[in-house]
């Protein structure tokens, strides 16, 4: 009976271990590559927090179709260009590109430059389309 009573609390251990890793994931994910946010959050943080948007994917794209308000920055031109655009730092910083793997690249390199919140579009512009949220050309 002893022996049942230490393998259930080995049990209820690990279930406690894994359950608070995968809580604590996409924290660390947050952490290391800069706040996700969604379509609907995005929109929140436009509408109300005055975020500036940068769209970093290529020129072509942009022109067929970016949210409303960014602002077209090269990715690889990002420090130099940001720059020019002369953005207030205390305001947020919202860094999109087609599916959100360029965006979270950027954020680190952002954040260099003095910006006090930048986020990233989660899912990019694909996302946004899926959310029936509307493009500007």
């Amino acid at each position: 009976m002893n022996f049942l009573t230490q393998i259930d609390n080995l049990a209820l251990i690990a279930l406690m271990l894994v359950t608070g890793t995968a809580l604590f994931l996409p924290t660390l994910s947050t952490l290391i590559s800069g706040k996700g946010l969604s379509p609907t959050e995005a929109t929140i943080w436009i509408n109300r927090r005055k975020a500036a948007v940068i769209d970093l994917r290529p020129e072509g794209e942009f022109k067929a179709g970016h949210l409303p308000g960014a602002k077209y920055v090269p990715s690889n031109e990002i420090a130099t260009r940001i720059e020019k655009l002369k953005l207030d730092r205390k305001n947020p910083l919202i860094l999109v590109c087609e599916t959100g793997a360029s965006s979270r690249k950027a954020v680190a390199e952002v954040q260099k430059l003095g910006f006090a919140e930048v986020a990233t579009l989660d899912g990019g512009v694909q996302a946004w389309q899926a959310a029936a949220l509307p493009l500007v050309k």
